[in-house]
């Protein structure tokens, strides 16, 4: 067995390690009130018990890490598939720094499901090594990306902590407007968070029954003397396409639910390759999503915020105030490394310029310019509580669309690492 093949087994071993870990913590946590126990020695047991099991979990994950590393000769953060189980893994390193100094069990219930969902994420993606291509062999690759993604994941502990801060402070038995509208955007939140699952799902279901559909495209680009060149190119889809490319023809379609051919074409400006099978991602992100959510208000026949609501009766919310501040705190400043300073010396030593205004350096600094004003807000204006937690929900959304979103809406020089 390689390096690489090992990898993926210790790869498959941490995320089940990080599905126990969670259930461990929801025992903790939810499950004191039917415990024989104290409460107070109930969550310190299972809490222990799904720390240690997190703390497997992650050794496993860096065990993936480096075996995969050493057997491709190279660091895994160059495609979209490494770069996520990378930021799972950073995650599950930030989330374990914050465990460390608060000893809040109840935060790994949320940081859990968040590398949960995030591993799976990137299992979606093709795990095959690819060869690095010239503009990414370069240690400044290795550092920028690694602190930058380390940064991002101290920011998902913020997040995580902020969005419990509003499920403990949300009232969602009381009618008033200013109650409603936060219920109504917490609720958002976590439905946003199961749009992302029901894309998994989505995924694994049509890949497990072996769904393709294949495309030819033509793509039309003005080269640097101004002349229209049209080449043709083969494109394939893992979902029924909904929507097709842009200009293209169907080469082969299986049928699903009497769908024989797509319902729509791509808009003429998403003329690259992939760019409709990246509209079609985030469609079939939207209908799973919604599907699922909707069967969970079905089966607890309310809203989502309110389930989980109880579970959070005991907590002081200053304390999740404190952590989600903290964890925003240690990542600024690495984020700010990462992707601002490591990234420009990277991008002067690859395309020979420090700044050239990629869609991806453009929300890297949209997400570095909204976390200064959230510190500024924070230590200048006083703002702490609602307002606080608010920030770093909102903070991470934008975090995903840098990462996620505009991976699958806009090309640019980013487009082929994912990142």
């Amino acid at each position: 067995m390689s390096l690489v093949e090992f990898s993926s087994d210790v790869f498959l071993v941490a995320f089940f390690l990080y599905c126990f870990a969670f259930m461990f913590y929801v025992i903790a946590v939810a499950g004191k009130k039917w415990s024989n126990r104290k409460p107070a020695d109930h969550e310190r047991r299972w809490g222990k018990i799904a720390f240690i099991t997190s703390s497997l979990g992650l050794a496993a994950h860096l065990a993936f890490f480096f075996t995969r590393w050493a057997g491709s000769g190279q660091i895994p953060t160059s495609n979209m598939y490494e770069f996520m189980t990378f930021l799972g893994m950073a995650i599950m390193i930030a989330y374990t720094i914050i465990h460390a100094i608060y000893r809040k069990p109840l935060l790994g219930m949320f940081a859990l499901p968040l590398t949960v969902i995030i591993v799976a994420y990137a299992a979606v993606f093709p795990s095959d090594v690819q060869p690095l291509i010239p503009a990414l062999t370069s240690n400044w690759l290795k550092i920028h990306v690694t602190t930058a993604a380390l940064g991002e994941a101290f920011f998902a502990v913020g997040f995580a902590a902020g969005l419990m801060y509003l499920l403990r402070v949300v009232d969602f038995k009381q009618t008033t407007k200013e109650a409603r509208r936060d219920q109504f955007w917490v609720e958002f939140s976590l439905y946003s968070l199961i749009l992302i699952v029901g894309f998994i799902i989505a995924v694994f279901g049509f890949r497990g029954a072996g769904y393709e559909a294949h495309f030819t495209q033509e793509i039309s680009e003005i080269d640097s003397k101004g002349i229209e060149q049209t080449t043709t190119e083969k494109v394939a889809y893992a979902l029924p396409p909904i929507v097709k490319p842009y200009n293209s023809q169907v080469v082969e379609m299986d049928s699903f639910l009497g769908l024989e051919k797509p319902l729509f074409e791509a808009p003429y400006w998403m003329n690259g390759v992939n760019a409709g099978r990246k509209l079609n991602t985030v469609v079939w992100s939207v209908i799973a999503g919604s599907i699922l959510y909707g069967l969970l208000r079905l089966a607890f026949r309310k809203r989502l915020g309110a389930v989980i609501h109880p579970a959070m009766e005991g907590i002081d919310p200053e304390d999740l105030d404190e952590i989600s501040y903290r964890a925003i705190a240690i990542g600024f400043p690495v984020f700010t490394l990462g992707a601002l300073i490591f990234a420009m010396i990277w991008a002067e030593k690859a395309w020979g310029r420090f700044w050239g205004w990629d869609p991806k350096e453009v929300w890297a600094l949209i997400t570095w310019l909204y976390y200064s004003a959230y510190l500024h807000f924070r230590l200048s204006r006083g703002w702490q509580g609602l307002r606080s937690a608010w920030l770093a929900v909102i903070g991470f959304v934008i975090v995903l669309f840098t990462l996620i979103g505009v991976n699958l809406i806009i090309a640019g020089l980013h487009s082929y690492s994912g990142t």
